[in-house]
């Protein structure tokens, strides 16, 4: 796909908004009851405090402000999500099995981000010059 290369710094921010965004939504749902609430019976530690990182972490990941160790955090957070709520409690790895591919995913995808950084179009871009 010869014809995307040109693109790839700017596909890859996109990437890491979108990630950022949507991650931050999930937070929200969490904190503030919003887009359905949490379903009853979750623990409060839980809730609140992956919400929190959720949140956060989404924010800091979609402006690009600190990206990388946001993600980091992050992606560990969806790691003990994934094995504490869908690998534990089923009692089989298989993503496809245990519904627990979105973790699976915002791990590796975060993973990424916390190894790449930033990018462009980023508050630490703007901070270092680099914008464009």
């Amino acid at each position: 796909m010869g014809f995307l290369k040109p693109h790839t710094e700017r596909i890859y921010a996109l990437l890491r908004i979108m990630t950022g965004f949507m991650f931050m939504l999930h937070g929200m749902q969490k904190l503030f009851g919003l887009f359905g609430g949490m379903p009853p019976g979750a623990p409060p530690f839980i809730v609140y405090g992956a919400g929190l990182i959720e949140f956060v972490g989404g924010v800091l990941v979609m402006l690009g402000l600190f990206a990388a160790p946001a993600a980091f955090i992050s992606s560990g957070t969806m790691a003990v999500a994934y094995f504490m709520g869908h690998v534990f409690p089923i009692g089989n790895i298989f993503p496809i099995v245990n519904k627990g591919e979105l973790a699976a995913l915002y791990c590796f995808v975060f993973l990424y981000i916390a190894v790449r950084g930033s990018g462009l179009w980023s508050v630490d871009a703007a901070r270092r010059g680099t914008t464009s």
